[in-house]
């Protein structure tokens, strides 16, 4: 029997409003007369009726082994339904079949949501103007921004202010404490106030030491407000907190705020700005898009935007932005330094090492105490307050940047040391120099190769490497011989063009003669 639409009944409920006669009203609507009597007496249409099955159109497959099914998710509640659904497969071969498993996830979740486990409950927060700031980062992978044509791997330092979502973003290349300072106050320069707290999560920056251990600090974790001074200790089953680094204490008590970090674990505390992350990503999609190109001429353009991007977003949430300016401080603090700067003892083998990677430096500081300063993009080595080294920051850890202006003097006198050089690579400073020490090994298979190809290098460190990379690309292109000899020749200064010259002007003294007199 074909079921009752809801036109049916509109036109029943018509026809015996005209007459009040029932059966013939059954029939003008096409439908059965107790029907029509029922729809009547209801004075409601069938989409306003559902009626909920509680038959079953076909057998249930899991029906003798719903016991089992129960006792693995009561065991581990957190089994995924497909691991269920492939145990019963290996236990039952045969029996199931992969067209079944949809079957199973509808009965696992009803099972769940009637008789499963307590889910955690997470549990909306009132903000207060001017509490605190959250600072995140996100990355930009996404974006697929260029600089001068070239792809920019990058992420963007966020803070949020929750109460209002006021936002800004950094360029930065890393989690690191450098780039966090250089976010936090242009932030805070941009918004010209200070909130009363700062939070964040357990980034390596701000808490990634071991508790107890040199250099930290343990200040407030919690993401509300702050804990009272007799509240009780945190149940067992909860991550310690970490303590705070002592470089991110000392950023944060610069401006007058205190810290404060999420739980372990619990990135949803820092709720605001990991939501904001999205939407900033979004916001830019969109801003490229209508821009029409991805590719900007330097880093400093793509910042000019993305800054450009947020005013005008920021501009559009006046009114809660003026109740959290009235509700801070005036920021009236001078910026700190964007770097972090250390003592470093430079080692035999020309080296310091900074932050779990290598830079090398001029082999005439072996065994000095040196001064390096760490930007979030460079690194910057000074000795009695000159500079020594400036060089792009290495990211991620065990990597290692040397020189060969630096160490080739010393490799020049000792060949040998160069086949099993540990930074050997590093010395290659272009694609042509590797495939011109590959040529000379060719006829000399050994220290010979090594010599000629370092004594190319020293060539390169006292002359222009650019010179040298072109000589050599010349020879390699005309498949000649390669040897220290015509690299030089290749090189060489060029005869200095004749100086012309220039007959001496000759000087009238007794202008001056005239000069005096008319003064006198």
């Amino acid at each position: 029997m074909r079921p009752v639409s809801d036109a049916q009944v509109r036109k029943l409920m018509e026809e015996v409003s005209k007459h009040g006669r029932i059966g013939i009203a059954a029939m003008k609507a096409d439908m059965d007369r107790k029907t029509a009597r029922r729809y009547v007496a209801a004075g409601r249409l069938p989409s306003e009726m559902p009626v909920e099955r509680t038959w079953r159109t076909r057998r249930d497959p899991f029906a003798e082994v719903w016991n089992e099914v129960e006792q693995m998710l009561t065991a581990v509640p957190e089994l995924d339904t497909t691991t269920v659904f492939e145990q019963l497969q290996e236990s039952k071969p045969g029996r199931f079949h992969d067209g079944q498993l949809r079957t199973l996830q509808r009965q696992v979740q009803r099972w769940r949501a009637s008789r499963g486990p307590e889910q955690e409950v997470f549990f909306a927060q009132r903000h207060r103007p001017g509490e605190a700031m959250q600072t995140d980062f996100t990355s930009t992978s996404e974006l697929g921004v260029t600089i001068a044509g070239a792809p920019y791997e990058h992420l963007l330092c966020n803070s949020v202010l929750p109460y209002s979502n006021w936002r800004w973003s950094t360029v930065c290349l890393s989690e690191s404490m450098a780039a966090l300072r250089v976010g936090v106050q242009r932030a805070l320069f941009q918004l010209g106030r200070v909130p009363q707290w700062h939070q964040t999560d357990n980034s390596t920056a701000a808490t990634h030491r071991i508790p107890g251990g040199k250099g930290t600090t343990t200040m407030s974790t919690s993401s509300a407000s702050p804990p009272a001074p007799a509240s009780p200790p945190a149940p067992a089953s909860l991550p310690a907190p970490r303590p705070f680094n002592a470089e991110y204490v000392a950023l944060v008590e610069h401006f007058g705020m205190k810290a404060r970090t999420t739980a372990v674990g619990a990135k949803e505390q820092n709720g605001d700005v990991e939501a904001g992350n999205g939407a900033v990503k979004r916001m830019l999609k969109q801003a490229l898009l209508v821009r029409g190109n991805r590719d900007f001429a330097s880093v400093e353009a793509w910042q000019a935007f993305v800054d450009d991007v947020n005013r005008r977003r920021n501009n559009k949430r006046g009114k809660r932005v003026a109740e959290e300016m009235a509700a801070m401080r005036e920021l009236n603090i001078a910026k700190l330094p964007e770097y972090v700067e250390q003592r470093v003892l430079v080692s035999e083998w020309s080296t310091v090492r900074v932050k779990h990677c290598a830079y090398s430096v001029p082999s005439r500081l072996i065994g000095e105490e040196v001064r390096v300063r760490l930007f979030e993009e460079r690194m910057e080595v000074w000795f009695v307050d000159e500079l020594q080294v400036s060089c792009e920051r290495l990211v991620g850890r065990n990597q290692h940047r040397v020189d060969y202006r630096h160490v080739i003097w010393s490799l020049v006198r000792k060949p040998g040391a160069f086949q099993r050089y540990v930074y050997r690579d590093d010395l290659f400073p272009t694609v042509t120099f590797r495939r011109a020490y590959d040529a000379l090994q060719t006829p000399h298979r050994g220290t010979k190769g090594d010599l000629d190809y370092l004594r190319i290098l020293h060539l390169a460190a006292t002359t222009m490497e650019s010179e040298v990379e072109a000589a050599l690309q010349l020879l390699l292109e005309g498949n000649a011989r390669i040897d220290v000899d015509t690299v030089k020749a290749l090189v060489a200064p060029k005869m200095s063009p004749a100086v012309a010259s220039l007959p001496a002007p000759s000087v009238d003294l007794h202008a001056y003669d005239r000069l005096l007199e008319v003064l006198a």
